[in-house]
């Protein structure tokens, strides 16, 4: 107890991977070098081993420690620069297995299509239905374009109206994939709710084509990538004997992708603060519900 001040501030998962980050950072703690038990870190912080567990996900997703388990204490891995970056399918799942060891998750996603998330929500969902994580809810808001327009990426690669039969099929094709998506996601959160969380999905949709995707986590990690449109063959059913037709594109599991952590140095709170402003702002003031 604080005599003046009433109770001492509880120690967060945040505070310990702050802590963490910053003696792996100082050289205290060197790459291979292994950390205490998850009993020991507890003991150490003053907190219970779920908070020791959740602090040592979040350093793993950044890059900073591997084998991290029940079964051993984790070691330190080489330390990234924070220049680099990873692409969205090595970065995205190991965030949200972080993200879904807190007791209330809320996921926003801008983006092209949810393919991405789609596929990153396997593990984190594995790690709740075996047990090992249980948040009391999740949230998840996905706001992607409308398809009654003519998006700049997938497109016929000579641009539309030089075939319209070929335009026809792009556009089907982005719908089967929408719709599927849709399905899958909607699915997956029934799932969790069958289970005695309280989840659900809400998605909106905007005009343009986005020229990047971003994934907000529990409002505190902004995950951000551009969007590299190329000429790329894609089958296309129901066109030319669904041989590989080319069109201008994008590979959204291979976007690269920043991480942007609000207990991070210098600006990096204020930048995912204001990622997480923005897409209050168009979720509210631009999204329709398609």
């Amino acid at each position: 107890m604080n005599d003046e001040n009433g109770p001492a501030p509880r120690t967060t998962p945040d505070d310990i991977a702050g802590a963490l980050r910053k003696r792996i950072k100082e050289g205290a703690l060197k790459a291979g070098d292994r950390l205490p038990t998850q009993a020991a870190l507890a003991e150490q912080f003053g907190v219970e081993r779920g908070a020791i567990r959740q602090a040592l996900q979040r350093l793993q997703a950044d890059g900073l420690l591997t084998h991290v388990s029940k079964g051993s204490p984790p070691h330190v891995a080489a330390v990234p620069s924070r220049q680099g970056s990873r692409a969205a399918r090595s970065i995205l799942g190991p965030r949200l297995v972080a993200a879904f060891g807190e007791p209330r998750v809320r996921v926003d996603v801008a983006c092209l299509t949810a393919e991405t998330l789609m596929t990153a929500l396997g593990e984190p969902l594995r790690r709740v239905y075996e047990g090992t994580d249980r948040p009391e809810s999740v949230h998840l808001r996905v706001l992607l374009p409308l398809l009654d327009q003519d998006l700049d990426y997938p497109s016929p690669d000579k641009g539309w109206g030089h075939d319209e039969k070929l335009d026809a099929a792009v556009k089907q094709r982005s719908a089967a994939q929408r719709a599927a998506q849709h399905m899958v996601l909607t699915n997956t959160i029934a799932g969790l709710r069958r289970s005695g969380i309280d989840a659900r999905v809400d998605f909106r949709y905007t005009r343009g084509t986005p020229c990047r995707k971003a994934y907000l986590l529990n409002r505190r990690v902004a995950l951000v990538g551009h969007y590299i449109p190329g000429t790329f063959l894609r089958e296309i059913e129901d066109y030319d004997g669904a041989n590989p037709v080319p069109l201008c594109d994008v590979e959204g599991f291979d976007t690269p992708m920043f991480l942007f952590d609000a207990a991070g140095e210098g600006d990096e709170s204020a930048f995912v603060q204001a990622e997480q402003t923005m897409f209050d702002g168009v979720w509210d003031h631009v999204g329709g519900r398609g």
